[in-house]
């Protein structure tokens, strides 16, 4: 097999290892919080630190690949990936996995960066239409079983399995990388943005850290205003660092073009609500349904399948038909689906989220294809893999904060309306049997209503703000072709 097939092997594997583990994790969370003895807090952070290690380093990834080498960093990150799944499936406390989550996401962004670039330098033009296309073909399976294959995992071999999996498959792809696929140029001018990196993760970090704890140590106490401070000064601080750095990682001068704000709004708001939401609908099928691992992950099928099929449908039509009518047009689907989810009852099975799902599996399929065209649409093609860098960055910062923000209003509503239930439950001076039961039941679900309607408006929000800014005239001409 020619080195360009052993190199687009290699990226397929790779980009569906870390793109599985955003998703396979979601269904495995009540058994790793069982068997741990974890947190609501602490399940967050399963998702987060995984979210936050992606997001903060995948900027400055492609920069340390052109630096020292994409081939050299890429088999770094499986290498570090692998090791981390490892210690993730050994972990005997919830702190352990938490930080080996988070060293796991920073070896997916060290993946995820340099497998577009190492694809771009094996095919000629003529052939990175087919090239991409399978690879994004992989992503989209990567996100469709993901639920599927976890819940069959968890249920059969034990949550353990969904990190130890990847052990063998990495080894395999950093043997594959080293033997087959040869190293591209180096740029010995390029330049790792220090200062960016330090301020942009520390600024996140700090947010994050204060929308989970802010419910259990008080909204006004020291520490949340102090981290709420912390983030403000960080992220003035970055700011100030990419207006001034000569290399910076993030290009803020992109933001002046209205269509290119308008893509990163969209990827945040998108990952924000109807994935940050995943977490808490997984939950609720589980711990409040009594379903199992394999069974929830079934019933997120609609949503998979929906926006695998509708995907290439939209992509294709993107290039007739104005794209910001699909960034629009879906991410208000995301909505509506989010909105008919809400309203659950007591007294509910599954099947009344099942409009929903397949609402916004259709607007996920609408809005994610489009998305990338006006991600990278907008700047000339030497800049396309910086543009792609901050979409995909976007993307993980909406998944990180939307499940911090969701959660600490979710909490908040679970314990405003547990005290009061108890409380009448009890007022007769005896608690009735299944009352306290009854009572978290009917809290849980209060809460997870409340949610489904902010996340909707979070999507709904973003609907419109993308349709106003994603201009055609923003679009640069000649790049077209390789952004479909």
């Amino acid at each position: 097999m020619a080195p360009k097939w052993w190199t687009l092997l290699v990226a397929c594997v790779a980009t569906f290892m870390l793109l599985l583990d955003v998703t396979v994790v979601n269904v495995a969370l009540p058994d790793i919080r069982h068997e741990l003895g974890g947190t609501f807090t602490d399940m967050q952070w399963v998702v987060d630190a995984y979210a936050l290690g992606l997001a903060t380093v995948l900027l400055a990834s492609g920069s340390l690949g052109d630096l020292l080498g994409r081939r050299l960093i890429f088999a770094f990150g499986i290498g570090l990936f692998s090791l981390a799944s490892l210690s993730c499936g050994l972990a005997g406390s919830p702190a352990v996995l938490n930080v080996a989550r988070g060293v796991q996401g920073i070896g997916g962004a060290m993946m995820f960066a340099t497998s577009l670039a190492l694809i771009a330098q094996e095919f000629p033009p003529r052939e990175r239409g087919t090239a991409l296309g399978l690879w994004g073909a992989t992503t989209g399976f990567a996100v469709a079983v993901g639920p599927v294959l976890g819940g069959l995992i968890t249920q059969h071999l034990g949550w353990e399995w969904i990190f130890f999996v990847n052990v063998p498959v990495g080894v395999f792809a950093i043997a594959a990388t080293l033997m087959r696929v040869p190293e591209g140029e180096r740029d010995t001018s390029a330049r790792i943005d220090w200062a960016g990196l330090v301020t942009f993760s520390g600024a996140l970090f700090c947010l994050v850290l204060a929308l989970i704890r802010g419910n259990d140590e008080g909204w006004g106490s020291a520490l949340i205003v102090g981290l709420l401070l912390a983030s403000a000064v960080l992220l003035g601080a970055f700011i100030a660092a990419e207006l001034r750095g000569s290399q910076p990682m993030l290009d803020l001068r992109l933001f002046r073009i209205p269509a290119f704000t308008g893509a990163q709004i969209t990827a945040f708001c998108l990952h924000a609500s109807m994935f940050a939401m995943f977490l808490y609908l997984v939950i609720y099928i589980q711990s409040v349904l009594g379903y199992s691992p394999l069974e929830a992950g079934l019933r997120f099928l609609p949503v998979s399948i929906l926006s695998f099929v509708v995907a290439p449908f939209a992509g294709k039509l993107a290039e007739r038909l104005p794209v910001r009518a699909f960034l629009g047009v879906g991410l208000g689907l995301v909505g509506i689906g989010l909105l008919l989810m809400s309203g659950i009852d007591a007294s509910d099975d599954w099947t009344t989220l099942l409009p929903g799902f397949i609402v916004a599996g259709i607007g996920i399929g609408c809005t994610n294809p489009p998305l990338a065209t006006a991600a990278i649409g907008v700047v000339e093609p030497r800049r396309s893999g910086a543009a792609s860098g901050i979409n995909s960055t976007f993307r993980q910062v909406g998944i990180a904060t939307g499940i911090a923000a969701l959660g600490a209003l979710f909490q908040a509503k679970l314990t405003d309306d547990l005290g009061p239930r108890l409380g009448t439950a009890a007022s007769s001076g005896v608690l009735p049997p299944g009352a306290a039961h009854d009572a978290a039941r009917q809290a849980f679900i209060d809460g997870l209503n409340e949610i489904l309607v902010v996340a909707a408006i979070v999507a709904v929000v973003g609907a419109v703000l993308s349709f106003a800014l994603v201009r055609s005239r923003d679009f640069v001409a000649h790049q077209a072709p390789a952004a479909a």
